[in-house]
């Protein structure tokens, strides 16, 4: 599979701005088009290499499932008129903000007891909790990647292919990955030689979150060179790139830097957070492996439509690596 490449606009932003040379990174966008992949190609969603004779990965982590609780009339008639009494007040005060009650607020409070969210259609308070019943969810292929089609991606030794799998559901909060309650996610890295026998389709999970089951695409990467989160810059010279930007018609956050999609390496954004730092256990800064994203052919939906994203150890690829959703 032959790489373009097109940075263009870092290119120039380069040759006039000679200090951004300095936080330039490598990456790889991934493209994925709906196709009919084979376990032979680089794929989002297609099949995988796998030898005969390995299990196929099951999750035994808490899944988050939904539980409904029915409001009672008393609590369903204390929702409605505190919504009125809202309606009401922007009525008469229409530039002035609302504020509850004390007294409002806890009777709110107590409605809730704890669950993330009110369905004002069923009347139900809606909860999410851990899940352990099962012998264990198959977990599905998300991403193979051949390292003739992907240049920069820290192989370990004797391997060629990368592949992800995940369990499509919600996890409580895991091991190692703190602060993350998306798929549980299973990396791994082989040889290909080693993996060329066929075997039967794994097992299909029978539970899964639909925005977890990505749709079979072919890739086409590109080679790009990107530049980091304003975050990770010094301040003034992200001033200075930004006029550039503004001068020259482009974006700088996700125009010349962390380009969005599917991508292996580059930087990653941190656009709906301050910059949340991944460190490694052995204390060293994690770099930017894998980031998969939300919409498109795949059609899957990570992090409330937004990217997950995987950080490995520059310095020992056995440490664990982490995942966040952004």
């Amino acid at each position: 599979m032959a790489l373009r490449r097109s940075d263009a606009g870092v290119a120039v932003l380069l040759s006039e701005i000679p200090a951004f040379a300095g936080h330039l990174r490598a990456a790889t966008l991934l493209r994925p088009k709906a196709g009919a992949p084979v376990r032979e190609d680089s794929s989002v969603g297609g099949p995988l290499l796998w030898p005969a004779g390995e299990e196929w990965p099951l999750c035994t982590a808490a899944h988050l499932v939904e539980t409904r609780e029915k409001l009672t009339d008393r609590e369903r008639e204390t929702c409605l008129r505190i919504d009125r009494e809202r309606r009401e007040w922007h009525v008469r005060h229409p530039d002035r903000p609302y504020r509850l009650s004390t007294e409002d607020a806890a009777e709110q409070a107590r409605i809730m007891a704890g669950a993330g969210v009110l369905d004002l259609i069923a009347w139900e308070r809606v909860r999410r909790v851990p899940d352990t019943t099962g012998s264990g969810v198959p977990m599905v292929p998300v991403v193979q990647l051949f390292a003739r089609d992907v240049p920069g991606v820290p192989w370990p030794s004797g391997t060629d292919v990368l592949q992800l799998l995940w369990c499509p559901n919600d996890h409580a909060e895991q091991p190692a990955q703190p602060g993350y309650r998306g798929p549980a996610v299973d990396l791994r890295f082989r040889a290909s030689p080693a993996a060329r026998q066929h075997r039967v389709p794994p097992p299909r999970p029978d539970r899964a979150d639909r925005g977890y089951l990505p749709h079979p695409c072919t890739v086409a990467p590109v080679r790009i060179a990107e530049l980091p989160d304003p975050d990770e810059l010094p301040a003034e010279l992200y001033e200075t790139g930004e006029a550039w930007a503004e001068e020259h018609g482009v974006e700088f956050h996700r125009g010349l830097a962390c380009r969005p999609g599917w991508k292996v390496g580059g930087w990653p954004s941190w656009h709906q957070t301050d910059l949340v730092p991944v460190e490694c256990d052995c204390g060293a800064a994690m770099r930017l492996l894998l980031t998969l994203d939300s919409g498109g052919d795949p059609h899957l939906n990570v992090g409330r439509f937004g990217e997950l994203r995987v950080f490995t150890c520059p310095v020992d690829g056995s440490h664990p690596f982490r995942l966040n959703l952004q």
